[in-house]
């Protein structure tokens, strides 16, 4: 049998009620399929910063490196300082671990879901592989005569040869691979999403991503700005089919992914260095409002267990828990993908657990 060393960082908010379920959809296909994990537990969170004044020590970190995947349900207390304890969590395992992907899938399960007329599964089946550890959130920059009126705020947004490079690699080899797993008839296809026309030093995404196409002569390849890239993700969602793009425009698309698939609710991450510990989440933040209430819909963190197990090679249990979701929200039994469904949210992930065996 199978094991595997998982790390589990609930988090804030609604994190623990919808990673509780995650983990209630992890145990059940767990015995299905036939392998054990071993939970490694981590309090480090905002509510825990509140208590001990405590951000993620670096032993912690080399800890991580040696664990199979990390699960995290969603980091932010509205008592603490913003971004102060998302960086030590998210971005610790995001520089620490080298977790230069983040890889988000959008997808429509159910037209009704989609807020866009017409368009439904047949339209909007893409990926969006976002650097993860460049760009913007390098954390370069700082501020002059903070709080005065003469106050400058500086960020330096860093790109590498070997940060664009290996992204776009690993965005071509993603797309021959679904090219290969829909069969023929439709040519593997891969979108650079830029703003080389004004910021100038994106050109490096552009001469680095066609030095790789090279190497893929049986990807089609296609350029956007990321300004046209949001409207023809609203005007013509189907023409995409795999996207690569820069840290901060691909924190922002995709969220306009998850609207167009029913919201975030339902929209999981991969935060991914191929073949390391790499973590995995619901994108959605933790929601304050809705925490304690039974109400959230946990589908974000059920979807981010299908691509942990994916990413470890259990592919029969990835695709047992994405039948099961997506049963769900084709036949209505899950009306929506929010806090307004109706469902509670430890119902839910009985509802997914119950669709296991389909």
């Amino acid at each position: 049998m199978k094991s595997y060393d998982i790390g589990i960082l609930p988090g804030d908010g609604i994190g623990p009620e919808v990673l509780r379920e995650g983990i209630k959809v992890l145990d059940a296909v767990a015995a299905l399929e036939g392998f054990s994990y071993k939970p490694v537990a981590y309090p480090y969170s905002g509510e825990y910063y509140l208590k001990t004044k405590e951000l993620v020590p670096p032993p912690v970190i080399d800890e991580w490196r040696t664990l199979d995947a990390v699960l995290l349900g969603a980091i932010g207390h509205p008592d603490v300082e913003p971004g102060l304890v998302e960086r030590s969590v998210i971005l610790g395992l995001r520089f620490g671990l080298d977790l230069y992907i983040n890889l988000r899938p959008i997808k429509v399960y159910a037209e009704h879901l989609c807020p866009i007329k017409g368009k439904g599964p047949a339209d909007i089946e893409f990926v969006v592989v976002r650097e993860n550890t460049e760009g913007l959130y390098s954390q370069i920059g700082g501020h002059l005569k903070k709080g005065t009126p003469d106050e400058v705020a500086l960020v330096n947004g860093v790109y590498t040869w070997k940060g664009c490079e290996r992204a776009s690699r690993y965005a071509f080899e993603l797309a021959v691979k679904r090219a290969a797993e829909r069969g023929p008839g439709r040519k593997p296809q891969v979108t650079l999403v830029d703003k080389a026309n004004a910021i100038r030093p994106h050109d490096i995404w552009t001469r680095s991503f066609a030095q790789v196409a090279r190497d893929f002569p049986e990807v089609q390849t296609d350029h956007a700005y990321v300004d046209a890239c949001c409207m023809w993700m609203i005007k013509n969602p189907e023409w995409f089919d795999v996207i690569v793009t820069t840290n901060l425009f691909g924190d922002i698309i995709t969220d306009l992914g998850a609207m167009l698939q029913g919201g975030m609710g339902i929209a999981a991450s991969g935060n991914i260095h191929p073949g390391k510990t790499s973590m995995f989440e619901p994108i959605h933040g933790s929601a304050p409002k809705h925490a304690g209430k039974n109400i959230a819909c946990p589908l974000g963190a059920v979807g981010a267990v299908g691509m942990m197990l994916d990413f470890l090679g259990e592919t029969e249990a990835a695709a047992r828990v994405e039948r099961a979701v997506a049963d769900l929200l084709t036949s209505g039994a899950v009306p929506s993908a929010d806090a307004r469904s109706g469902i509670a949210t430890s119902a839910m992930g009985d509802m997914v657990v119950e669709r296991l065996g389909g």
